[in-house]
C-alpha cells in the first residue's frame, strides 16, 4: 500500500513488557492436568468451558486475553444472525441473560427503558418464555460472561499465550499438553481451539489454509478474487487516485494498493479487512472526545477528503443503537473504519508482528475520527456532527475507552475431509451430521483497493472483495467441519476456525454461530472421553440426541412461503408494476429471495440498519386519467419493521402512509395496498419510502397500481 509506514506503537512497547514478565514468571511455572482444555478466551472459549462443566468434566479456559468474550463483548453489541429461530442452546442463554439484564430500572442509567423500545428484541410468539435480546453494551456482555464462569466455577487462566513454535507436545496424532510463554504446562484428553486465528490448530501440526480460495477448487461462484460483484461500499462518484489529479507521475494517495487486483475468481492469500467495533455515545456526562493519536497524519485520509467533497453521506451509515444511548459503529462506505488491505500478513504473524498490526489499525481508526471532527477541510456541518459524538466512558475503561480486541473477521481456516462451501449453504449440496445451524449472508468485507481504468484511460480508485449474498434461509454446519483429519489428530476440536471456503466461511463467521459450534465440539469431545475414542469416531446419532436435549436447533422446518412459493413474472400481472431496476435505491440494500413468493428476480432489505441512511422510489406515470389502487409488495414477518412511512405522491398532493411490515393482512399474502389515488395521463408521479425511525428489517419489493372502475 502506498502512503504507509509501519512503526513499533505503544503496543509493542507493552509486548515487550509483556515478555519480560513472562519470562519472570517462568520462575513459577507449573503443569496442570483437566479433561477439557479450551485455548481462547472468546465467546466460543466460555461456552466451550461451561459446556465441559455441565458434562461433568474438569476443564481449563486458557486465555491469552485478560478480558473474557471476545468482540462480543468488545464492540459487536449489534448482532448479525440472520434468522435467530436458528440460534439454540447455550448460546440463546447468553441473549436470553441479556434480555433478563435489561429488564431491570438500574440497567438503564443513561437512556430510559421506553425511549429505548424494543429494538432487537425477540418476539414473545418465537422467544415463548426465555426472551432474547440481541443488542447490548459491551460491558454488560462481558459481566454476562464473567458471572458464567462464576456460576459453574470455572478455571480461567489469564494473559496465557500459547508457545506457538514448541509449546504443542503431539505423539501418534494425539496432543498430550501444550505449554504456554510462561512456561505452565497443560495436559489433558481433549483440547478446543477457541482463538479467532487458530493458533492451537496450527501449531499442532493440522492443515488450513488462509486467503481467498479460487472458485475452481471447490466449484463455487463467488470465491476469489470479486470485482463484479463488489458493488456496494464503492466510490460514487469515480474518484482520481493520484496525489495531484490527473498526474500519475505525482504517486499514489494513501491506502491504495500500486498493484493490480488479480483476475476474477483467482484465489489468493489476502485477508478481508478488519476494524474495531467502537462504542459511541453522544451523551455529554458519557463522552470522551475522539483521541488524537500519537501518530496522526491527516495525509492517511486526503482519499476519504476527495470522497467526502465529491458529496459522500456515508459517515453515519452503521452508527448502530445499543442501549444506552449508546452505538456498535461499524465499516460503512467506500472509505470507513475497515483498514483495507492492511492486515494480510496477520494470520502468520508472531505475537509481536500481530501487536505492530494492531497498533497500526487503532491509529488508523482513531486518526479516521479525529480527522472527520477537526480537519478544516471537512465541511463545518459535518465536522459539527461527527464532534458531538465520542467514546463511551464507561466502556473499556482499562484501554482508554478503546476496545480490548480487534475484529478478527477471517484468519486461518482448517481443512479436514469436509469443507463447507458455498455450496452446502445455498443446498445445492447435502450436508451431513448436523451440529448447527448458521443463516447469515455470505458476507465478505473489501479486501483490497486499487487502481482501474475506464474506456477513456481515466483512472479511478475501486475496493475489490465485497459480497454480501443471502445462503437462501438457514443452513446446517456439518460435524465433519470442526474435527482435523483423523490422521492429523484425534482429539482435537476447532469451532471458530472450522473447515470452511473463505465464502462460506463468510457466513459461518457470525458471535452466535461460534458459540453454537463451541458447544456442539464440547459436547462432542466429553462423548470422546467417556467412549475413550478418537473424535473422528464419535457416534452422531448418540451426539444429536445430547444435542438435542441441550437445546440445540440442527433443523427447522421450512415456511410454506419458502418452500412453494416463486418469483412471479411481473409481465403477467394486470395494471403497472414498478420493479427491479426500475426502482432507485438509495443507500446500501441487499438483494435477497430468501422468502417467497416475491416479484421478479427478488426483493431488497435493509439489514436492519443503516437506519435514516436508506430510500427507496418507485416513480411511475399512468396512461390514462384516473383513480388507482396503489399497492406495495412484501411477505410480511416477525423481524420486519412495524412503522414503515411511504409517501405517495398524487393529484391530491403529498400523503404518508404507515405500514407494519409483520403483519399478514394483505391481497394474497404478498400485495398491501396504501390507498386510492387520483393520476394524470402522462404525469411523473412516485411512492417513495426510507428506513428512518424504524425497528427491523424494511423490505422493499415491488409497486402495483391498479385503475379503479
Amino acid at each position: 500500500m502506498a502512503g504507509i509506514t509501519f512503526i513499533r506503537f505503544s503496543a509493542f512497547r507493552r509486548y515487550l513488557h509483556l515478555l519480560s514478565l513472562l519470562i519472570w514468571v517462568s520462575c513459577f511455572a507449573e503443569s496442570k492436568r483437566r479433561d477439557v482444555i479450551v485455548y481462547g478466551g472468546t465467546s466460543a472459549g466460555v461456552i466451550a468451558a461451561i459446556q465441559a462443566k455441565k458434562m461433568g468434566k474438569s476443564v481449563i479456559l486458557v486465555s491469552p486475553d485478560v478480558h473474557l468474550g471476545g468482540v462480543s463483548s468488545s464492540g459487536l453489541g449489534w448482532t448479525d444472525s440472520g434468522n435467530k429461530a436458528a440460534i439454540g442452546g447455550l448460546a440463546r442463554e447468553f441473549y436470553h441473560r441479556v434480555w433478563r439484564h435489561y429488564q431491570s430500572v438500574d440497567s438503564w442509567r443513561w437512556q430510559k427503558m421506553e425511549d429505548f423500545g424494543n429494538r432487537g428484541q425477540g418476539t414473545p410468539a418465537i422467544d415463548g418464555e426465555k426472551r432474547t435480546m440481541w443488542v447490548f453494551e459491551p460491558h454488560v456482555a462481558e459481566n454476562i460472561f464473567e458471572a458464567w464462569v462464576a456460576e459453574f466455577e470455572v478455571e480461567v487462566i489469564r494473559n496465557e499465550w500459547l508457545d506457538r513454535q514448541k509449546g504443542v507436545e503431539v505423539r501418534d496424532g494425539r496432543i498430550l499438553a501444550i505449554n504456554t510463554l510462561s512456561g505452565n504446562r497443560y495436559e489433558g484428553e481433549m483440547f478446543i481451539d477457541c482463538s479467532y486465528e487458530g493458533d492451537l490448530m496450527a501449531a499442532s501440526g493440522v492443515t488450513y489454509f488462509v486467503g481467498r480460495e479460487s472458485n475452481q477448487v471447490y466449484g463455487e461462484g463467488v470465491n476469489g478474487v470479486q470485482k463484479k460483484l463488489a458493488r456496494q461500499h464503492q466510490f460514487l462518484p469515480k474518484i482520481d487516485p493520484f496525489v495531484v489529479a490527473g498526474d500519475r507521475t505525482s504517486g499514489l494517495l494513501a491506502r491504495i494498493s500500486n498493484e493490480p487486483p488479480g483476475e476474477e475468481g483467482r484465489g489468493d492469500t489476502k485477508m478481508q479487512a478488519y476494524n474495531f467495533r467502537l462504542c459511541l455515545t453522544q451523551n455529554e456526562q458519557n463522552k470522551v472526545p475522539f483521541p488524537k493519536p500519537a501518530r496522526y497524519d491527516p495525509l492517511q485520509y486526503e482519499l476519504l477528503l476527495r470522497t467526502l467533497i465529491q458529496g459522500s453521506e456515508h459517515i453515519f451509515g452503521k452508527f448502530d443503537p445499543i442501549p444506552n444511548a449508546k452505538t456498535d459503529t461499524n465499516n460503512y462506505g467506500p472509505f470507513s473504519t475497515d483498514n483495507i488491505g492492511m492486515n494480510y500478513g496477520y494470520p502468520e504473524a508472531s505475537y509481536e508482528e500481530r501487536s505492530q498490526l494492531v497498533a497500526e489499525h487503532e491509529t488508523y481508526q482513531k486518526g479516521y475520527f479525529y480527522f472527520l471532527s477537526n480537519d478544516p477541510r471537512v465541511a463545518v456541518e459535518l465536522r459539527s456532527r461527527i464532534a458531538k459524538w465520542g467514546l463511551a466512558k464507561d466502556e473499556f475503561q482499562e484501554n482508554g475507552h478503546w476496545p480490548y480486541q480487534i475484529y478478527v473477521r477471517e484468519a486461518r481456516r482448517m481443512v479436514s475431509d469436509f469443507v463447507m462451501t458455498e455450496l452446502h449453504l445455498r443446498g445445492q449440496r447435502e450436508t451431513p451430521n448436523s451440529i448447527g445451524m448458521g443463516s447469515y449472508n455470505m458476507d465478505s468485507h473489501h479486501v483490497q483497493r486499487y487502481v482501474a481504468t475506464d474506456v477513456d484511460g481515466k483512472s479511478y480508485v475501486m475496493n475489490e472483495g465485497d459480497v454480501q449474498l443471502d445462503p437462501g434461509g438457514p443452513y446446517q454446519i456439518p460435524y465433519q467441519s470442526l474435527i482435523p483429519k483423523e490422521e492429523e489428530c484425534q482429539n482435537l476440536l476447532v469451532p471458530v476456525c472450522v473447515s470452511s471456503s473463505h465464502i462460506a466461511f463468510g457466513s459461518v463467521r457470525m458471535e452466535p454461530v461460534f458459540m453454537i459450534m463451541a458447544q456442539s465440539a464440547v459436547t462432542a469431545a466429553c462423548i470422546a472421553i467417556d467412549g475413550e475414542i478418537n473424535v473422528q469416531q464419535v457416534s452422531y446419532e448418540k451426539l444429536k440426541q445430547k444435542l438435542m436435549e441441550d437445546g440445540q436447533v440442527l433443523s427447522l422446518k421450512k415456511n410454506n412461503m419458502i418452500a412453494t412459493g416463486y418469483g412471479v413474472n411481473p409481465q403477467k400481472l394486470p395494471g403497472i408494476i414498478v420493479d427491479g431496476e426500475r426502482i432507485k435505491l438509495k443507500g446500501e440494500w441487499t438483494r435477497s429471495a430468501s422468502l417467497r413468493p416475491f416479484i421478479g428476480n427478488g426483493y431488497f432489505h435493509d439489514g436492519n440498519g443503516g437506519k435514516g441512511m436508506r430510500s427507496a422510489e418507485f416513480p411511475f406515470a399512468t396512461t390514462t386519467d384516473g383513480l388507482y389502487e396503489v399497492r406495495v409488495s412484501y411477505i410480511p414477518s416477525g423481524n420486519r419493521a412495524g412503522t414503515v412511512k411511504y409517501v405517495v405522491t398524487s393529484e391530491q398532493g403529498v400523503e404518508e402512509k404507515v405500514v407494519d411490515q409483520r403483519k399478514v393482512d394483505g391481497v394474497g399474502q404478498i400485495w398491501h395496498t396504501l390507498g386510492s389515488f387520483e393520476f394524470k395521463e402522462g404525469k411523473p408521479y412516485s411512492v417513495a419510502l426510507r428506513n428512518d425511525d424504524t425497528q427491523g428489517y424494511v423490505v422493499v419489493d415491488a409497486l402495483q397500481l391498479l385503475l379503479l372502475d
